[in-house]
């Protein structure tokens, strides 16, 4: 039996039956970061000299009663971007280097509530800003179905890890994409909850009406168990909805008959792949059979979403990064003769591309001037989003669209152009724009044996809804039986 290949389900299992231990699991995967890691290069930050220690402490006190807990000792890996108390918090960026966190996020703290072990700090895009995980000043995470490939981004390196079976789950954050693109692209289960649902706080913020945190898993079960531990109110968070607290797991029926599904025409149109389309047929037909009614509609604003995106998300970046510039947070220059010196070369040295990028079209959009014509413009296309969307949910319960409109690319092959990297976010960002919850789910892989996902989309505060919908395919095509990265160079 190969203990990394279980899900976090199916481990909770076998220590109640006390077929294994606590140890044993680490042990585990600390063999296979010490096998795999050098060809991924998930990880920013190993812990697994303390994830070792941990274990111990752990399994020593389950044995005297000390610790009850269902999570208490099942490993994890968190994103550079979430604070660690102690540990270093890099957001994958030169900025951060060095930056030890004073305090946890919550959902850190929650995590750590639960006895969870931390493996480690797992590698993103710089400050969450791309979608290949190509943009980190540290490493190029590697796709484990095909190490020339890229995983997705910026959440790559929490999606590579599951995929690879360097940790059994991950956390993740997506602003535009980030958790669900890579899911897709790495063949694991990613859920962006609804906007509001989990805790921000100690969340290094990209674009603060956007980001959400969510789990990347390697089935529906373990997206469910994850999201009841961290959704939830946080009087830390003033975006925090507090609302009811929720078993997920329970709404894992393998039932979708009469579920009402809209398939919108624009995301299967003009530069979505071929076989990803075919996929994506084939899902929806496997649907009719189990007996949910499938239509197609016209989801309108999807064209306005891309431009609508990114000039919301540059503008909050600007705003959000402005406090990092050599004094009171992160990377200081020591090249400068005055002060507007120091926080011009620290910024220019500190920052990489992409987020010099990113700001200054933020700066400019926010400009005096340019304020109406753009950003004001975009808040006023983002309320048409979340109205359409609130329409469609009036006769649906679920939109069903591809998640990324192709499998994974080859690294270094859009990183010269930033607007066709923008594209691989077409077919995501306007779930964020309107705060709705969505899951993407792997449905096949293509010629190249790369993993194709589905993306289902539902009304906020909706997760029962999709997390059933995603479930009940999954029982049906069994995708992790069927295929396995093949770490090919």
């Amino acid at each position: 039996m190969d203990i990394t290949e279980l899900t976090v389900h199916e481990l909770q299992e076998k220590l109640q039956n006390k077929e294994i231990k606590i140890t044993e699991i680490t042990q585990a995967y600390i063999d296979r970061i010490n096998d795999k890691e050098k060809d991924v290069e998930a990880f920013v930050t190993l812990l697994t000299d303390e994830a070792t220690n941990e274990a111990k402490e752990i399994q020593t006190k389950i044995e005297n009663g000390e610790i009850k807990g269902d999570l208490a000792g099942i490993p994890i890996g968190i994103k550079d971007n979430l604070c660690t108390k102690g540990i270093k918090t890099t957001c994958s960026s030169k900025m951060l280097e060095n930056f030890v966190a004073p305090y946890n996020a919550t959902i850190v703290e929650k995590v750590n509530n639960e006895n969870m072990i931390n493996l480690g700090k797992l590698n993103m895009d710089e400050f969450a800003m791309g979608s290949s995980t190509e943009t980190s000043y540290f490493k190029k995470t590697k796709n484990p179905w095909n190490l020339n490939k890229v995983p997705g981004g910026s959440s790559g390196g929490s999606a590579a890890a599951v995929a690879a079976n360097l940790v059994p789950w991950a956390l993740g954050s997506d602003t535009g994409g980030s958790i669900r693109q890579p899911a897709s692209l790495c063949g694991v289960v990613g859920l962006k909850p609804t906007y509001g649902l989990v805790s921000r706080y100690g969340l290094v913020a990209f674009a603060s009406s956007l980001d959400q945190i969510g789990p990347i898993t390697k089935d529906v079960t373990d997206s469910a168990i994850l999201l009841n531990l961290i959704a939830g109110h946080d009087k830390k968070d003033t975006t925090s909805v507090d609302m009811p607290k929720v078993d997920y797991t329970k709404s894992l029926k393998n039932d979708v008959k009469g579920l009402k599904i809209a398939v919108p025409k624009e995301f299967f149109g003009e530069g979505i792949n071929e076989e990803v389309k075919k996929a994506l047929e084939k899902a929806i037909e496997k649907y009719k059979e189990l007996g949910a009614e499938v239509h197609e509609i016209s989801l309108d604003v999807a064209q306005y979403a891309l431009a609508t995106y990114y000039i919301i998300a540059c503008a909050e970046a600007s705003s959000n990064l402005g406090r990092f510039d050599g004094i009171r947070y992160g990377y200081r220059t020591k090249n400068y003769n005055n002060l507007k010196d120091l926080f011009k070369n620290s910024r220019s040295e500190g920052f990489g591309d992409e987020v010099k990028r990113r700001i200054i079209l933020g700066t400019y959009v926010l400009s005096s001037g340019y304020y109406d014509a753009y950003y004001k413009k975009a808040q006023q296309v983002r309320t048409l989003v979340m109205n359409k969307f609130n329409e469609t949910f009036k006769d649906y319960d679920v939109i069903l669209t591809p998640t990324s409109p192709t499998t994974a690319f080859n690294i270094g092959e859009k990183s010269e152009n930033p607007l066709e990297m923008y594209l691989a976010d077409i077919c995501t960002v306007s779930i964020n724009i309107a705060g709705v919850p969505a899951i993407s789910i792997p449905c096949g892989v293509d010629s190249e044996g790369m993993p194709i996902g589905m993306q289902l989309i539902g009304n906020k505060f909706c997760e029962e809804t999709i997390l059933n919908a995603a479930y009940t395919y999954e029982q049906e095509i069994k995708f992790r039986e069927n295929y396995k990265p093949e770490f090919r160079k």
